[in-house]
């Protein structure tokens, strides 16, 4: 018999084992979920089985840089606790997977776990072997990529945050200065020209509304909501954005002074999104950087 994709996908994520054995198990049970998850049981197939379904939100991102420079990639991958993230063989798993997503360059999450390493042992396969070593739900949650033609930027705060720039212009230390930026300030998206149409108009909406509430007179409302729309867009477009190391400027103008242009960035953050409780890691960064350039930084 046939069986969805997203009987797959439960079955999957319930039991941890690979999609086509997930698939196999489903046929041979014409489709029943709990006693395809009791073959996977009994063939051995299901090590991961109840702690997927666990919440994994602790983890590390791993970022590997080419060694010509121009190309890098960063993968999120998710544990239950802070102390799995810290284990020797998860951040080795990590890394690994840092170096193969790089190499490799796989279309989806599902292309990486179909994947092997150079050692021959392949992805998924360690991943729940790892589950089973140390008694976590394990997930690879995402993965990106960026290539310059110019200079590529790469930082990362501890192991919970990374980011990338792609540079024209510039230099490496510029370079790695906007990917601290993009780690602390998180923006959405590169310039206001970029922000779509629909989410301008929700802004408005909302802006609109605020300003007739506070009982402004109309023919002053269009501008001020104008006013306050452009602010908004700016704190989440990444040129508009007050440079984190010299709040005096945004990065547009340091850009320009620097005659560079940024040609794409990406942020990953451990977490993020996950329905449980986060600690302050963008506030670490911007302290971190703050404290970099104090009076005691350059002695």
């Amino acid at each position: 018999m046939s069986v969805t994709a997203e009987a797959v996908k439960q079955l999957r994520e319930r039991t941890g084992a690979g999609m086509m054995e997930c698939k196999k198990a489903l046929v041979e049970c014409n489709g029943d979920l709990d006693a395809a998850a009791e073959l996977m049981r009994k063939q051995g197939l299901a090590k991961a089985d109840k702690k997927a379904s666990r919440v994994a939100a602790e983890g590390v991102v791993a970022l590997a840089v080419a060694a010509d420079g121009k190309s890098a990639a960063m993968v999120e991958v998710n544990c239950e606790t802070d102390f799995v993230a810290r284990e020797s063989d998860f951040q080795s798993f990590s890394d690994d997977l840092g170096q193969l997503v790089l190499a490799q360059a796989p279309a989806s999450i599902e292309a990486l776990a179909s994947l092997a390493f150079p050692s021959g042992e392949n992805v998924d396969e360690r991943r729940r072997a790892l589950i089973a070593k140390i008694g976590e739900n394990i997930s690879i949650r995402r993965f990106a990529t960026l290539q310059s033609t110019g200079v590529l930027g790469a930082y990362r705060h501890g192991t919970r945050i990374g980011a990338l720039v792609a540079l024209e212009g510039g230099d490496e230390s510029l370079a790695r200065d906007l990917a601290m930026h993009v780690a602390a300030s998180n923006p959405e998206y590169l310039s206001m020209n970029d922000v779509p149409a629909e989410v301008i108009a929700k802004e408005r909406e909302i802006e609109t509304e605020k300003a007739l509430g506070e009982g402004k007179p109309a023919d002053i409302v269009a501008k001020m909501v104008e006013g306050r729309i452009r602010k908004t867009l700016n704190e989440k477009a990444f040129l508009g954005q007050p440079f984190v190391k010299d709040p005096d400027q945004t990065v547009e103008k340091l850009l320009k002074s620097a005659k560079a242009e940024v040609k794409g960035f990406e942020r990953l953050e451990v977490g993020a999104g996950i329905e449980k409780k986060q600690d302050d890691f963008v506030g670490e960064v911007m302290a971190q950087v703050k404290a970099s350039t104090g009076p005691a930084a350059g002695k």
